[in-house]
């Protein structure tokens, strides 16, 4: 006797404006492309599309590097990739935590064997290149360092070129969270000097959730080849998924990759070439600076000072006396609009207002400011 099928129809999401911390808006021509016929992940026509998508992801991080590629599952996967083919047990990596996902990079140094040696900013403040200094000193046995550019709890954008260049004059690898600042500020992989970087393809490179582009160096290749123990992930171990990524003729299977969200970041990858990395950048700022007029004639502050404040994650204190849960809950039944609650130590104390990829457009500011004014009427 079998079971019963249940009676579920079929989902129909409803549609809103999304202006979390991500995913942000997907725009139409992403969906259309992801809606194309389902191919085999080793037909032919496929890896033409793959080596195309590894092009588009290299000009993106504006890097030369040859072992450019989404990894197939979101950035924190892209951070634990990074993570698990650099370190080894008893290295010693320097970890900036000024936020949530600093954080979690140090407990991904410690889950692959590594002593993370922490050096803490406020939240809020962006990473201080003088305690980096410092802490290599005191550890000049560190050859690994590890910050978060963009800082999605909070905000805050740190000197990426400064704290590069810091690492690399002792002799340090480099890995960089740029989940939420590909596509809306400048990322310079290359001029920079970041061995190794992940981001993701759902903020602003407006796709959907789900792929997180990575990118390492030389010099990030050369300390995976002479690894003395195995990477502790087969999934992420990078020796073998270049199997797959590795170019038409050699590819060998490794995973059934996600054809049709990888259609979705070709796509979304094509949109932003079409517009140019710095009109994307512009247009961050431009979006940004009418989200901060708005929102200053409501009288809400924004955590993140000025120098450091990045365009497309906007963390802003919630005004006392202010329902926090209630407002947005107001925002998403009568506007459709979603914005962010804050994380860890700001939990209860801040909104995150995102302005990311196709979701910084005019309307999108001047609908959240509408929205926002009308609720702290209410």
């Amino acid at each position: 006797m079998s079971l019963a099928a249940p009676t579920i129809t079929s989902f129909r999401p409803p549609r809103r404006v999304l202006m979390g911390p991500g995913p942000s808006d997907v725009p139409a021509r992403v969906l259309q492309a992801m809606a194309q016929p389902t191919v085999g992940h080793l037909d032919p026509e496929f890896g033409r599309m793959m080596e195309e998508t590894k092009t588009l992801l290299r000009w993106a991080f504006q890097t030369q590097n040859a072992l450019t590629f989404p990894v197939s599952a979101p950035g924190s996967v892209g951070m634990e990739t990074c993570v698990v083919n650099l370190v080894e047990p008893g290295d010693t990596v320097i970890v900036c935590v000024n936020g949530v996902f600093g954080g979690r990079l140090a407990e991904n140094v410690r889950r692959a064997g590594g002593t993370p040696v922490l050096v803490e900013d406020a939240w809020g403040a962006p990473v201080s290149p003088d305690k980096v200094e410092a802490a290599f000193r005191e550890h000049p046995e560190a050859r690994l360092f590890a910050f978060v550019h963009a800082e999605t709890s909070t905000g805050a954008m740190s000197d990426a070129a400064t704290l590069a260049k810091i690492a690399r004059s002792h002799d340090a690898l480099v890995i960089m969270d740029c989940v939420t600042s590909l596509g809306g500020v400048p990322v310079l992989i290359d001029e920079w000097g970041i061995d190794a970087a992940y981001s993701g393809s759902q903020k602003c490179l407006s796709s959907t959730p789900g792929l997180s582009p990575v990118t390492f160096g030389e010099r990030a290749v050369a300390k995976l080849k002479a690894r003395k123990t195995p990477v502790q992930s087969w999934f992420q171990d990078l020796n073998l998924v270049l199997g797959y990524w590795s170019g038409e003729g050699r590819r060998t299977y490794h995973h059934t990759a996600p054809v049709n969200p990888l259609y979705g970041l070709h796509e979304s990858l094509v949109a932003l070439a079409e517009e140019g990395l710095e009109a994307s950048w512009a247009r961050h700022r431009a979006m940004h600076e009418l989200l901060r007029d708005g929102l200053e004639t409501l009288g809400i502050d924004f955590v993140v000072e000025p120098a450091a404040r990045l365009p497309q994650l906007n963390a802003v204190r919630i005004p006392e006396g202010v329902d926090d849960a209630g407002v947005r809950a107001r925002l998403l039944a009568d506007f459709g609009l979603e914005i962010g609650a804050g994380l860890g130590a700001l939990a209860g104390k801040v909104w995150r207002i995102g302005v990311m990829g196709y979701g910084a457009r005019v309307e999108n500011i001047n609908l959240c400011v509408a929205a926002l004014r009308g609720c702290l009427k209410a």
